[in-house]
């Protein structure tokens, strides 16, 4: 049965190239930048806001494990009052980073917000940890979240944009997801005219926004962030009586980001370019731990 030994090498082999290629791609780039500043310490990942916590942790804790993160830790909260629980809060403990699943977001903040996990995951970020989130895990992430509205139309006066109380890691920002993929450019115009003053970010898939101490964010990622500026509009009718009249606002202004562009949030303005020679070498890191 030595004839059998190569089979297993070349299994390995082909393993191999599959994990150097996943890594340099976008998701590999965006869960390597994660990784990044998770270092040695440990990242928490909460399913919370998915219906299928059991195989979306053991995927997520996979890839971070490839990309060299040895302390995964899973977050299980399934009801409010599990949030609250001391066992559950020490997962927490000593973690220098959480990760939020995709799925809804208002089971996020309705099962931790304000409960002692909600508390422990803010003193994380206070003293300098990251949090990060995926689809509604992105999404619930700022002080008001996107949870639901008309896609792929032109948005209309009438249009319910739902929105929510989000879990306060950035302010003044609205996220929105699979940005492209799902038409979604109209509901984002909704609700950045309910409050000109919130900026929309609309977010492609494969894509992720890096947010630096509120002040800015660069864009890691195959796709485009939408930047949905309404501090200039100077016309809007969002409270007309015909609702089923075509949502009009002059002086709106988009800016389309893609990998390596950054954006000033404090002065609202793109930077172009701005973190490309970080991102390469990002992704030269990523190749390198793949030869590895």
């Amino acid at each position: 049965m030595r004839g059998a030994a190569p089979f297993p090498e070349q299994a390995a082999t082909d393993a191999d190239h599959y994990r150097r290629s996943w890594e340099r791609s976008a998701e590999g780039l965006i869960l390597q930048e994660v990784a990044r500043h998770v270092g040695s310490g440990k990242l928490v990942i909460s399913t919370v806001a998915s219906s299928e916590p059991d195989g979306l942790f053991d995927e997520y804790a996979e890839a971070f494990r490839k990309l060299g993160v040895h302390g995964v830790e899973d977050l299980r909260v399934s009801t409010r009052g599990e949030a609250k629980k001391k066992e559950v809060v020490s997962v927490l403990d000593d973690a220098t980073a959480v990760f939020f699943t995709g799925g809804d977001q208002l089971k996020i903040t309705s099962q931790i917000g304000d409960t002692p996990v909600f508390q422990r995951i803010r003193a994380i970020y206070s003293r300098g940890g990251l949090v990060a989130g995926t689809s509604a895990g992105a999404s619930a992430v700022s002080t008001t979240m996107l949870v639901s509205g008309s896609s792929r139309t032109s948005p209309r006066v009438g249009d319910a944009v739902q929105m929510a109380p989000g879990l306060g890691f950035i302010h003044d920002v609205i996220i929105d997801q699979h940005f492209a993929e799902r038409g979604r450019l109209g509901r984002l115009l909704g609700a950045v005219a309910q409050n000109p003053k919130t900026l929309g970010l609309g977010i492609d898939e494969d894509t992720a926004v890096v947010v630096d101490n509120g002040e800015s964010f660069y864009v890691v990622g195959s796709g485009a962030v939408y930047v949905a500026d309404g501090s200039g509009i100077d016309f809007s009718n969002i409270t007309e009586p015909d609702s089923d009249k075509t949502l009009a606002l002059h002086g709106l202004t988009l800016h389309a980001l893609s990998q390596g562009d950054s954006f000033d949030l404090k002065n609202r303005r793109p930077i172009s370019r701005g973190a490309t020679s970080y991102i390469q070498t990002l992704g030269a890191v990523a190749g390198a731990a793949g030869v590895a």
